[in-house]
């Protein structure tokens, strides 16, 4: 192995740690926030997918890499509606019972 992998590795597994800590102690109140900032960031994935795609870089690997990025990012940017909305109608004024 090379060691530019090596130190890629590391750093991938050191950011997987970070990331663990900082999402875990994330209140319940700040979690809609956090996941409309998390929307938006996945949207600019989903653009630097569709560029890497178009472009091919990389060759058919390259195209293979930016489409499973697309889907994934995608599937991220909707399930992250999905949950916000779901959060929002929580603390909705709820309907008068009926008389």
């Amino acid at each position: 192995m090379s060691e530019n992998l090596i130190v890629e590795l590391t750093i991938f597994v050191l950011s997987i740690f970070v990331g663990f800590e900082v999402v875990s102690k994330v209140p319940s109140m700040l979690h809609t926030p956090l996941m409309s900032a998390t929307n938006a960031v996945h949207g600019i994935v989903v653009v630097g997918a569709m560029l890497v795609a178009g472009a091919a870089i990389g060759g058919h690997a390259g195209r293979a890499i930016g489409l499973a990025a697309m889907i994934l990012a995608s599937i991220n940017v909707v399930g992250g509606f999905a949950v916000t909305g779901r959060m929002l109608q929580m603390f909705r004024a709820k309907s008068e019972p009926p008389k």
